[in-house]
């Protein structure tokens, strides 16, 4: 392909593509080595009794159009990658890096080619579906008092909801190691991620040495779905209630992300009633 006028260096060739995705796997490399950030490196097998916040999801989906064989492959990727991050013990102050704690993915550690989303399409890719996993974890932490640092969204509209809608059942971007998601523990006391996968579903715990004072709740407002040009978005407003945990009194209303993603499925399985003009 020859170079035009607007056209980004990575978009010109598979090759210019795989350079400046180098560039920014070192340039990520270097911002870790100048961080002041003290990163989580402690696994126990001594798990820590509360549980703040829980998670649990099908990670296979079977569906007319949707390659099987892909998401047998999601589902051992997240295995894999959920293996190394279980048990991981992050003290007050310390940071938790998806990336840090997983490591590089390759073929030769096992994993798979999965669904990947890549310029804003569905292609196959190694270690693809580990998208789910780094969304759970933000689900956990956005259920909690600890302060995420690091996120990066991509479409939250990739299929139909599955029964009742769900804010966040979807959208949070991880590719290595550039884009990471990140949070720190700015509590008193050590926090401790749970992970495992049970047949096909994956479940995954957030847990701490005593309760906290509050509890959370995501909810959604103004979820629709609107066309722009040709191309149809989903569209909300996300906010999360802060309840005493003693008392169930809400305490405060947070925003939390205005969701605006490309519907990357079948225009006809949009729900009829949730099309605005």
């Amino acid at each position: 392909m020859l170079w035009k006028k607007g056209m980004n260096f990575c978009d010109i060739s598979p090759t210019c593509y795989a350079i400046s995705v180098k560039k920014e796997i070192l340039k990520r490399h270097i911002k870790n080595l100048m961080s002041s950030d003290k990163l989580a490196k402690t696994k126990s097998d001594e798990i820590l009794p509360n549980v703040v916040s829980s998670h649990s999801s099908n990670m296979i989906k079977r569906a007319p159009g949707v390659d099987l064989t892909l998401q047998l492959n999601k589902a051992v990727n997240i295995d894999l990658a959920g293996s190394k991050i279980n048990g991981i013990v992050i003290r007050p102050g310390e940071t938790f890096s998806f990336w840090d704690a997983v490591g590089k993915i390759t073929k030769k550690k096992g994993y798979k080619e999965g669904r990947v989303l890549k310029n804003n399409k569905l292609i196959a890719g190694m270690g693809g579906g580990l998208c789910n996993l780094s969304n759970t974890l933000h689900l956990l932490i956005l259920h909690s008092p600890l302060e995420v640092t690091e996120f990066h969204k991509h479409s939250d509209a990739l299929a139909p909801d599955e029964g009742k809608r769900k804010p966040f059942s979807a959208g949070t971007s991880v590719s290595y190691n550039n884009l990471d998601y990140r949070f720190k523990n700015n509590t008193d006391q050590n926090v401790q991620l749970i992970v495992r996968c049970e047949g096909e579903t994956l479940i995954a715990e957030l847990r701490s040495e005593k309760p906290y004072p509050y509890r959370y709740e995501l909810f959604e407002e103004d979820h629709h779905f609107r066309m722009e040009g040709e191309v149809f978005y989903r569209n909300s407003m996300i906010y999360r209630n802060v309840f005493d945990a003693q008392t169930d009194e809400l305490v405060e209303k947070e925003f939390v992300h205005k969701n605006h993603s490309k519907v990357m499925f079948d225009y006809d399985l949009i729900p009829k009633e949730l099309i605005r003009k």
